[in-house]
């Protein structure tokens, strides 16, 4: 039951991060690389984007 809630609850951040990413300022490849980051690697690829990802005009 547990790692049901723990998949949605990543599921849900991810689809909040790739909606940030496309809503962004970056380029098309930028945002390419990102969605592609995060939907292979979905929790280190959504920590990496809200970490290093977002750019100040992005926040």
């Amino acid at each position: 039951m547990g790692y049901g809630i723990i998949g949605l609850v990543i599921l849900v951040l991810d689809i909040i991060a790739i909606v940030s990413v496309l809503g962004g300022t970056g380029s098309a490849g930028h945002k390419l690389l990102w969605t592609l980051l995060i939907l292979l690697l979905p929790v280190i690829g959504m920590i990496l984007y809200f970490l290093i990802g977002r750019t100040t005009a992005d926040a």
